[in-house]
């Protein structure tokens, strides 16, 4: 198909409207479809990833509204698992399940200490907690007596009981059946998915690599693609060149009529998630916005930039600066750590809508000046 040129203006208005970024969806599920998974972080510092990411594009979203609907009673629609390219945790919906196979094959082969081959001392543990299951129903670590162990590496767990049950997740053996905060509580896949979506055909590597880079871009609606992604989905995706960049770009051939719908009002400021799918990969964030900027939460203190959890600030289709806020439930007040720009009416409006949506105050500090991560001012480091 001819390369679609879009102008710098056209390309920002297509991904808010293509993520949903505009409230879209009238519900999780509508917008769990539209964008293939949500990812899930627990860090909660101002509310946590997944709801920053749908606070915005589900009309009436509430917290843990997501957990809601992935853990719901009755038929399930969604499950958690992690994505088959990478360990990030995310919300799927169902026909997910199938193509998720071959990376928990593979798993149950690998030496890693986190998601690998079970050691002799975890298949044994595994058989009678795999039992337990099925005749008690969901269990957490704590509800298994088993040694400490010594950790490997950062990520590694501390007792035998949990890097069981979490390899067992990570090869599909057992699932996320409910939580409890933090704690997770696990369940044998016929008890949590539906047994149509457990008996559905393993699809082949090819029909599951064409699903994988779909996915990319269901999730982000315009993206660079690999050679080998662009062969799978050809028939599926338009070239896309943006003024003043170089980048070959493809955008999913249904959001074509996106181009044509006409514009909405001026939505309101937004403070955009660290992960959201409009900023997900920084190459195309400095490109298409114009914007540097950096997730920091493990980056060391004196090399922050913005702040441990700065969120991007939206306003106008441009992304202006960011607010590194804090909720203290205890005092019911969403501090501001930093802010740039200072003292802005847009920032103003975009704090409080943050704190409403977590049922906080927000604080009065007037917070220090960071620097800004636009090109128009000092800009963050990207490496």
């Amino acid at each position: 198909m001819t390369m679609q040129r879009l102008t710098t203006a056209q390309a920002r208005r297509f991904m808010i409207r293509a993520t949903g970024l505009d409230g879209a969806f009238a519900d999780v599920a509508s917008a769990l479809r539209h964008l293939g998974f949500v990812q899930i972080d627990p860090i909660n510092v101002c509310g946590r990833m997944q709801d920053h990411i749908l606070r915005h594009r589900v009309r009436g979203y509430r917290e843990q509204d997501l957990m809601r609907h992935v853990h719901r009673e009755g038929l399930r629609e969604a499950f958690e698992h992690h994505l088959p390219d990478s360990r990030n945790l995310a919300a799927l919906p169902l026909d997910a399940w199938p193509h998720l196979q071959g990376a928990m094959r593979a798993r149950e082969r690998s030496d890693s200490t986190w998601s690998g081959k079970l050691t002799a001392a975890e298949r044994k543990l595994a058989a009678r907690v795999l039992a337990r299951m099925a005749e008690e129903g969901p269990l957490c670590s704590q509800d298994i007596e088993s040694a400490r162990k010594a950790k490997n590496h950062a990520w590694d767990s501390t007792t035998l009981a949990k890097s069981t049950l979490q390899k067992l997740f990570f090869h599909g053996r057992v699932l996320i059946a409910r939580r409890d905060g933090l704690r997770r509580y696990y369940d044998l896949p016929e008890k949590v998915l539906p047994a149509a979506v457990l008996n559905a055909p393993v699809p082949t590597s090819e029909e599951t690599a064409r699903w994988i880079a779909l996915l990319k871009l269901r999730q982000r609606r315009l993206a660079m693609l690999q050679a080998a992604e662009l062969r799978v989905i050809a028939d599926e995706v338009v070239p896309v060149t943006v003024e003043g960049s170089t980048l070959r770009l493809h955008l999913l051939r249904s959001d074509l009529p996106l181009f044509d719908e006409p514009s909405e009002a001026q939505e309101s400021p937004k403070l955009i998630a660290p992960l959201d799918p409009i900023i997900y990969d920084r190459r195309m964030t400095e490109m298409l916005w114009d914007f540097h900027y950096r997730w920091e939460v493990y980056v060391p203190p004196q090399k922050r930039v913005r702040g441990y959890y700065a969120l991007p600030l939206l306003h106008r289709g441009q992304f202006i600066g960011h607010a590194d806020v804090k909720a203290d439930r205890e005092a019911q007040k969403l501090q501001v750590v930093s802010q740039q720009p200072v003292r802005n009416a847009a920032a103003k409006v975009a704090i409080t809508s943050l704190a409403q949506f977590l049922s906080l105050k927000k604080s009065s500090t007037n917070p220090p000046s960071h620097a800004p991560g636009s090109k128009r001012g000092l800009s963050a480091t990207t490496q």
